[in-house]
């Protein structure tokens, strides 16, 4: 493999918090690629560390250590405006808890990234309308927040997400807020959208529902990748899939590898 065919790099990194005898580690010194059009999962338990992990590739947090490029660019290094730019037009941040802005309605909370880096209203526009039906929000564009459901909001935030084409799509616990029907609902979009637009998904998640639309998942422990399990694509389908994941999560509790 070409190291051109590689959209996200994550090089040896490690985050520590704290220093002398309180210093936690947080990540110890994780490695992996994302190629493009990939649809990553990362599973752990709560401490494993997959949410730092998340952090630091959307630049929330810096590594303390070690390397992570997005399209062959260490984003470890950003600063200033060109720190700006990654996070307004290389990323899409999708959130547990939507995090839509109360004083805004739907089509203003969409925009909002387009808006801030200046992208012309016609630009605005097209892009709107395509993320409108392919989330199906077109009877709460004029909504504000407190007037949705809480799966309404989370496909709101998934199209603000997508708003600007980013290279990939950084997904927090995605379907953590919302009921099995609303979770499905919005997997269903975020993996068709994955499949027709090749649009790369790097997701944390602790749902085994919502991990088996993924096509690879990375399970993390105490820092480090415990397992990796791909879909056995094209003839495995989502139900086998998610028995594999289940067997993965099992062996996490022993501290097993030796998994399937």
């Amino acid at each position: 493999m070409n190291i051109s065919d590689k959209l996200l790099q994550v090089q040896g990194v490690y985050k520590t918090y704290g220093e002398g005898q309180s210093e936690t580690a947080a990540l110890k010194g994780i490695t992996f690629d994302v190629l493009p059009g990939e649809f990553l999962g990362i599973m752990g338990a709560s401490g494993s560390g997959k949410t730092t992990l998340l952090n630091c590739i959307a630049t929330m947090l810096k590594p303390t250590s070690g390397q992570i490029l997005l399209e062959n660019q260490n984003i470890s290094s950003f600063k200033g405006s060109q720190l700006a730019k990654y996070r307004g037009s290389k990323i899409g941040y999708l959130f547990q808890e939507f995090e839509l802005l109360d004083n805004l309605t739907a089509r203003e909370n969409i925009l909002l990234p387009l808006l801030i880096h200046g992208e012309n209203s016609k630009n605005q526009e097209l892009q709107l309308q395509r993320l409108v039906e392919q989330f199906d929000i077109g009877e709460v564009l004029n909504k504000f927040p407190s007037q949705m459901s809480g799966g309404q909001k989370q496909r709101v935030a998934a199209a603000r997400a997508l708003i600007s084409n980013p290279s990939i799509v950084l997904a927090d616990e995605p379907t953590g807020a919302l009921d099995t029907k609303n979770a499905k609902s919005l997997m269903e979009k975020l993996s068709s959208i994955n499949k027709n637009e090749g649009s790369a998904i790097l997701m944390v998640t602790h749902d085994a529902n919502a991990a088996s639309f993924c096509s690879r998942i990375l399970f993390i422990q105490d820092g480090v990748i415990f397992h990796e399990l791909r879909k056995k694509v094209p003839v495995e389908n989502r139900d086998s899939f998610y028995e594999r994941i289940l067997t993965v999560m099992a062996q996490l509790g022993g501290g097993s590898s030796n998994v399937l």
